[in-house]
C-alpha cells in the first residue's frame, strides 16, 4: 500500500526534511579555490536531497575573502547536514556567519505557501517521543515508514527571512515540532558578511517552552520551491560553543 497517496505532497516533504536532520542570480559565482581547512571541516557534512524536488546546488567557494559553502536555489531546495551529538549540559551558545546575496522577495517562512528562505541553520534536537501527542507520533511512525529515518524530537530553525522581522517566531503550518526564529531580514540581503551569536537554551525555551534535549544534527538550507524563484547565500564560520565560549565537536571553523 502506498501510504503516500493518503497525505498531501507537502505534509510529506515537511516532515521527510525533519527526518534527514536526525541522521542568486542563476550563475555560478567565480571565486578563488576554497583552503585546505575548509574542504577538511566540511567531509562530516554531505548533501541531502528531498523526494521530487530539484536539489539546490551546494559548492565550498570563497566569498569576500572568506572559504564557505556556497548555496544557489533556482526552484529548488534540498540541505547539506551533518550529525552530532552534543548534550544540554555541555551546548550553550551557537555562533554562525551568512552572506545572503539577495532574498527572494516574496518569499515567507510565516506563510506555508511561500515558505522559502536563502539561508537556515536548521538544528535537530532528540527527546523523549512518549511525550508528543498522538497525532505526532502517527506522523513520525509514517515518516520511518516513507524514508527509514525518524525525525527528531524537536528542530529548531535560525532563519533569514525576506520580509519577518527579526526575532519572530514561526511554528511551522505542517508540524508544531518545526519552529523558526527570525535572525535577519530584509529582500536586498546581508550586503556583506553577518555573524549571529545565540544562545540555544533560551531560543530553545522561547520556542518550545521548556529546555532542549541532545543536539542530534545540524544543516544548512537554502531553498526557492515553493515561490519558484532564486536564492543563494553563503555559509561561513559555524561555532557551537559551551559557557566558557570553548569550541565543540562539529563545529566549523574556516
Amino acid at each position: 500500500m502506498r501510504l503516500d497517496r493518503y497525505l498531501p505532497r507537502k505534509l510529506i516533504h515537511t516532515w521527510f526534511l525533519v527526518a534527514v536532520l536526525a541522521g542568486m542570480s542563476g550563475c555560478a559565482i567565480q571565486a578563488p579555490p576554497p583552503s585546505a581547512s575548509a574542504v577538511e571541516q566540511l567531509r562530516e557534512w554531505a548533501p541531502r536531497d528531498l523526494p521530487g524536488k530539484r536539489p539546490t546546488r551546494y559548492a565550498i567557494s570563497t566569498q569576500d575573502g572568506q572559504s564557505c559553502l556556497m548555496a544557489q536555489a533556482d526552484r529548488s531546495v534540498s540541505l547539506w547536514r551533518r550529525r552530532l551529538q552534543l548534550g544540554p549540559d555541555v551546548l550553550a551558545r551557537v555562533e554562525f556567519d551568512w552572506w545572503i546575496a539577495a532574498a527572494e522577495p516574496l518569499g515567507t517562512v510565516t506563510a506555508p505557501e511561500s515558505d522559502d528562505s536563502p539561508a537556515r541553520l536548521v538544528l535537530a534536537f532528540d527527546g523523549d517521543a512518549q511525550r508528543l501527542s498522538m497525532r505526532n507520533r502517527m506522523k513520525s511512525e509514517l515518516v520511518q515508514t516513507l524514508t527509514g529515518e525518524a525525525p527528531p524530537f524537536a528542530t529548531l530553525m535560525y532563519v533569514w527571512d525576506a520580509q519577518a522581522e527579526s526575532e519572530t517566531v514561526v511554528v511551522s503550518a505542517h508540524s508544531d515540532r518545526v519552529r523558526k526564529i527570525v535572525v535577519g531580514s530584509g529582500a536586498k540581503g546581508s550586503r556583506g558578511w553577518q555573524r549571529f551569536k545565540r544562545d540555544v537554551q533560551a531560543d530553545y525555551r522561547r520556542a518550545f517552552g521548556e529546555g532542549p534535549g541532545d543536539l542530534i544534527g545540524a544543516a544548512f538550507m537554502t531553498d526557492a520551491d515553493n515561490t519558484r524563484g532564486k536564492n543563494q547565500a553563503c555559509y561561513g564560520r559555524l561555532l557551537f560553543l559551551d559557557e566558557q565560549r570553548r569550541s565543540l565537536p562539529g563545529s566549523l571553523d574556516f
